[in-house]
Order: structure tokens, then sequence, then C-alpha cells
């Protein structure tokens, strides 16, 4: 079992929820995050006044997965969350291991409690 966080930009949102869904893949916890990597934050301009902003919006996504999922996973958000050629500020995508999921609902536990 392992646990896929992929931190995208908020606007692919929609469109690797459709990318995971078609690759059966249901279910996910959304996050609204902010950070920066190498974009480093923006200069915006507001009522005349410019300022920077040092934290940018993105979203968390959080998957776990049977270990048979983890490769159709990583591509579905690969394919839908890139920007074009891909531009930095994309995301990334991390894959850690999961030593135990156990279901409140029945005490389930394992990859069947996924």
């Amino acid at each position: 079992m392992k646990l896929i966080i992929a931190i995208i930009q908020p606007h692919k949102l929609e469109e690797v929820k459709n990318e995971l869904t078609k690759n059966e893949i249901y279910r996910l916890t959304v996050s609204d995050v902010q950070g920066y990597g190498q974009q480093k934050g923006k200069t915006e301009i507001f009522r005349g006044h410019e300022y920077q902003v040092n934290l940018l919006r993105k979203v968390r996504l959080e998957i776990a997965v049977n270990d048979e999922f983890v490769k159709p996973t990583i591509d579905a958000i690969l394919r839908s969350a890139k920007s074009g050629d891909g531009k930095i500020g994309d995301g990334k995508i991390f894959v850690m291991p999961v030593e135990e999921v156990i279901r409140i609902r029945n005490g389930e536990r394992g990859g069947k409690a996924i």
C-alpha cells in the first residue's frame, strides 16, 4: 500500500479528478494549501500599491492505493496536471509506504480498507 501526495495547480483539479476516475481511482482527499518552490512568489498590484505574494495557492491531493494502482495513479496525475510542455509550478508527486490502514466503520484492515 502507498500514499500518493500530489501538489498541483488549483485550475487543474477537475482535470486530474476526471483522469483518476477514468483509471478507476475514486478515493482521494483534497486540501487547499499554500507554498512555493522555484516560483518563489509573484508581485501583484492592489489599489495602486505593489506587494509581494510569497505563498502561492496550490491543491494537495492525498490518495491511498494498493500497490497495483500506484503506477496508474501517478500516470493519471502526470497526464492531467502538466501545463502544456510543462512549466515551473506544475507541482510534485510524493509516494510513501503505508504501514497500515484501518476502516473506522467496521475495523477492516489493510488493502481491503482502502
